[in-house]
Order: structure tokens, then C-alpha cells, then sequence
């Protein structure tokens, strides 16, 4: 008999120490109206035994086991007091935050802070920081694009410079002497300037419709057009 009884008073314990060692940590600060910290505020929860604590700087901490709770923060004096009670379901170890705010006392208030909340542990709390990091470096690779496009544009524009009337006539004197047809090749032989330069006055060139550019390989021939 004796033995049954020292089994179950084991059984009980390890249930017990179970409860407890699995147990999540329910903790927060207790604040006014104003968003203070509140001293001398008695928090409790109705866990099974129930837990209480009168908070001295204006924080609480319990260890709750899975299941569904209430913690109730309440402060009582003349002219000043509050209470505010929160209904809670702890799912999964963790640590979970909930914050109390004491509302004052009314005998016809509604008891708007009976909320039903599902605790979420802190640890997976999701964070939007990486979201706006990603969309400020996309911002910034857009802009330093335009102002790399921009540049480029101007680069072009400068490296015509103010020959390129003529640079252009000795192109099209190229052409003739090759009897109207040559290689994109052969004119940067006849004009020492740099591939980028000879492109884009035959680029100049084709949109004024003095001449047409065929794609042979990999050079270009160019022809002129007869008028």
C-alpha cells in the first residue's frame, strides 16, 4: 500500500515539475493613461495554483503552463487606481510580452480590456527592417542608374564636340572614294578617333538618312544613299 502511495505522490510531482519546467515566461510592464510605469500594482494570473505578485518597479514576470488565462493588473487608492485584465492562450514555450494599461475604476464602465489574446513569443515577432532595407536599395539602384544613364548621355555628347559636322563630311568623303560603299572598319582607318565616336556619328549619319548600316559578321558595312 505504501508503495501505490509513494508511486502516485511521484507521478503527481513529475507532473508537476513538468508543468514547471515547460512552462512559458508571461512577462510585461504595467503602465497609467499617460503611459508610466505603475508601482505598487497587484498582478495575478489564474494558473493552477494561482500566482500573484505586487509589482514594485512597475514590471511582472510569471511562469504559465500551455493553456487558457487571465492576467489581471489592478492598483487601489483614493483618487488614483485602475485595473485592467487580459485573457491570454499560451500554445508553445517561449517568452510572450503583454503589457498591461490601467484603466480607471467606473461602476458603469464596460470592461473593454477583456480581450481575447493569443500570445505570440517574442522570438517570432516578425520584423519589417528587412523589408524597407530592401526596397531603400532598390530605390538606390534605380536612381544611381538614371544618373549613370544621364552621365553616359552627356559623355556622348561632349565627345562629338563641336567637329562633328566635319568628322561627319569626311565619313561620307570615305564612302565615295570607296564608291559608295564601305566597312565601319575601314572609316575609323580614314578618321583616328575612338570606336565609341566613329558608332555614334554613323549612328548620326543613319538617322539623317544619309546613309544605311548592314550588319555583316561582326563589323558593319555602311552605304550611302543615292539622292
Amino acid at each position: 500500500m505504501r508503495i501505490v502511495i509513494k508511486f502516485i505522490l511521484l507521478f503527481v510531482l513529475l507532473i508537476v515539475f513538468s508543468n514547471a519546467v515547460f512552462a512559458a515566461v508571461v512577462y510585461g510592464n504595467i503602465y497609467d493613461l499617460s503611459l508610466s510605469k505603475v508601482s505598487g500594482a497587484r498582478v495575478e494570473v489564474n494558473t493552477t495554483p494561482g500566482q500573484y505578485l505586487i509589482s514594485k518597479d512597475g514590471s511582472y514576470s510569471f511562469g504559465i503552463p500551455n493553456g487558457f488565462y487571465t492576467i489581471k493588473a489592478e492598483l487601489r487608492g483614493d483618487g488614483i487606481g485602475g485595473s485592467e485584465s487580459r485573457n491570454i492562450t499560451i500554445t508553445q514555450e517561449g517568452n510572450y510580452v503583454i503589457d498591461l494599461i490601467l484603466f480607471p475604476n467606473f461602476e458603469e464602465e464596460d470592461d473593454i480590456s477583456q480581450d481575447i489574446e493569443i500570445a505570440i513569443p517574442e522570438t517570432e515577432k516578425k520584423s519589417f527592417a528587412p523589408l524597407f532595407v530592401l526596397i531603400f536599395v532598390f530605390i538606390l539602384g534605380i536612381t544611381a542608374y538614371i544618373i549613370f544613364k544621364g552621365k553616359k548621355a552627356e559623355e556622348n555628347g561632349k565627345e562629338l564636340g563641336e567637329d562633328t559636322e566635319k568628322d561627319l563630311n569626311k565619313i561620307v568623303e570615305i564612302i565615295k572614294k570607296d564608291d559608295g560603299r564601305t566597312t565601319q572598319k575601314e572609316i575609323r582607318k580614314g578618321i583616328p578617333v575612338s570606336e565609341a565616336k566613329i558608332s555614334l556619328m554613323i549612328a548620326e549619319l543613319e538617322h539623317k538618312g544619309i546613309i544605311e548600316k548592314i550588319k555583316k559578321g561582326r563589323g558593319n558595312i555602311i552605304i550611302l544613299k543615292k539622292k
